[in-house]
């Protein structure tokens, strides 16, 4: 294998005009300065060649710009056009909240308080900690990069509340967000993102928030006339492999329990499960979901009450430390050796998840998403009665995140086995549960896991808890939260519906 890796140069052949262009591309790329034929164009191309040996892949030649005159220019009589002109006057000020939220203890020393007092510009960060313990610095332009990471469903909402209270007419607000409820509830517009990740990405021009959500959705831009993907998600409460009711054959009991640690207790009321099942935990953070998945798979034992039944377990935890030093292939050669080259793991799991084609990279140099998938993988291939699940979301894309669903639900029926599933992604969380377990009491001190309930009156527990009610979009049967206090949220709260299952 060669010790450098070739590039692969992508050229949009309906994109890349040479005889419409001053061909900046080849003007601006340093290897052809150096008096290597890296870009060649001539009169008679049709498109550029690009060398992929010679390239150095610095990418100024897709990103060597038009000046500024030309962008003002086209962007004339727009919204768009006063945004350009203030960073043109270097008037505008930048606040950026980063994705890796968990890299943040590594650049900053000290304690949450005095970090905040440092950052604290608008005076406020009394207020804006009693409402999300964070603190937010002034500026013209804000960008949230993923502010629903690590957040329970309650704390997402107040994050939401909390940004769109920064709206101001002079202010611009941008959001990266994978939580569709979230992204639904807390924007006014929305671009969608389509393309080959790591090769290219496109930005579609900006739509209203259903109709943006509903595209994206769709894989298709009436606008365009462009689809990006092959089929539509769509949600449906309680789906099957066939649409059929599953037969279910075993049941399982477990006790109640209380456990301690520290000064948190936990006590679980006794329940049951059966087979071809799953069963979705909601509660805030700290309120003791992943102690219970720890107790049932026998990491935890008990206080108090009776003993869980003894059954095979696989367990993917919630937070993934990668200890292999080998690739891909090897961990699942080693783990679930039989597994992974069954023609039904294949088709069921391998391929929706797209382990192909992270298969021969390195463990080490996963990204989160590509852990989460290939934990998923290890977690499914390991043969057991019952598949204990923690936050399967984190770090995947919205369309990876509904294809993870997918996964495990259609596993879970054809092999006929339970899982318990803790999801704090609404929309997952929904498409995924066929019973709910609820979590209540004060979070990190005293909490109570209920018995599990069926999803709707499971999820109206857990709505009213916190004070938010669900509709269901006609088209896609995707959940949406109401505005607060709007006069579907009023009439909502009057009859106690909090969720609908209705079509």
């Amino acid at each position: 294998m060669a010790d450098k890796l070739t590039r692969i140069a992508i050229v949009n052949h309906d994109k890349c005009k040479p005889k419409k262009c001053r061909q900046e591309c080849k003007k601006s790329c340093p290897v052809v300065r150096m008096g290597k034929l890296c870009i060649e164009v001539t009169s008679q191309s049709k498109i550029a060649w690009i060398s992929e040996t010679l390239c150095i892949g610095c990418g100024i030649c897709i990103k060597d710009p038009p000046d500024w005159q030309e962008i003002l220019t086209y962007f004339r009589g727009s919204e768009l056009q006063n945004y350009f002109t203030k960073i043109l006057e270097d008037d505008l000020k930048a606040i950026i909240k980063p994705q890796y939220v968990d890299q943040i203890p590594k650049a900053a020393k000290g304690t949450v308080g005095s970090i905040l007092d440092r950052k604290d510009e608008t005076k406020t960060q009394t207020v804006v900690c009693q409402q999300l313990g964070v603190i937010l610095s002034f500026g013209v332009s804000f960008m949230f990069d993923e502010p629903s990471s690590y957040l329970d469903v309650k704390q997402r909402l107040k994050a939401a509340i909390t940004i769109r209270s920064l709206i101001n007419p002079d202010r611009y607000i941008i959001v990266v967000e994978h939580d569709l409820s979230v992204l639904d509830y807390l924007s006014d517009f929305i671009c969608c993102l389509y393309g080959v990740p790591s090769a290219y990405g496109v930005v579609t021009m900006p739509f209203s928030v259903r109709e943006g959500i509903n595209i994206f959705l769709d894989g298709y831009v009436p606008t365009e006339n462009l689809r990006f993907r092959d089929a539509s998600l769509v949600f449906k409460v309680a789906e099957t492999a066939n649409e059929e009711e599953v037969k279910k054959m075993c049941m399982y009991k477990y006790p109640g329990m209380k456990k301690k640690m520290g000064e948190f207790e936990l006590s679980i009321v006794a329940g049951e499960f059966t087979d071809s099942e799953i069963m979705v935990m909601l509660g805030e953070n700290g309120t003791g979901k992943t102690t219970f998945i720890r107790m049932l798979a026998g990491r935890l034992t008990p206080d108090e009450g009776g003993e869980v039944p003894i059954l095979n377990v696989s367990y993917k935890p919630q937070k993934i430390s990668p200890k292999s030093t080998g690739s891909v292939r090897q961990l699942l050669h080693e783990k679930i050796r039989d597994a992974y080259t069954h023609p039904q793991f294949v088709t069921d799991v391998m391929k929706p998840l797209q382990i192909e084609n992270i298969i021969d990279q390195e463990v080490q140099t996963l990204s989160g998403g590509e852990l989460q998938r290939v934990a998923l993988a290890l977690c499914l291939g390991k043969p057991a009665d019952v598949y204990l699940i923690d936050e399967p979301s984190a770090y995947l894309d919205s369309e990876q995140r509904l294809m993870a669903a997918r996964v495990m639900k259609r596993f879970i029926l054809h092999a006929k086995k339970t899982a318990f599933v803790v999801e704090h992604d609404f929309i997952m969380a929904t498409y995924l549960a066929d019973r709910v377990i609820v979590f209540d009491g004060v979070p990190s001190k005293n909490t109570v896991a209920n018995s599990p309930q069926t999803l709707l009156a499971g999820m109206n527990k857990f709505l009213s808890q916190l004070e938010i009610t669900f509709r269901r979009d006609p088209n896609n049967y995707r959940p949406r939260i109401n505005k607060l206090n709007s006069i579907k949220d009023v009439e909502q709260k009057k009859s106690g519906n909090y969720f609908f299952l209705d079509d």
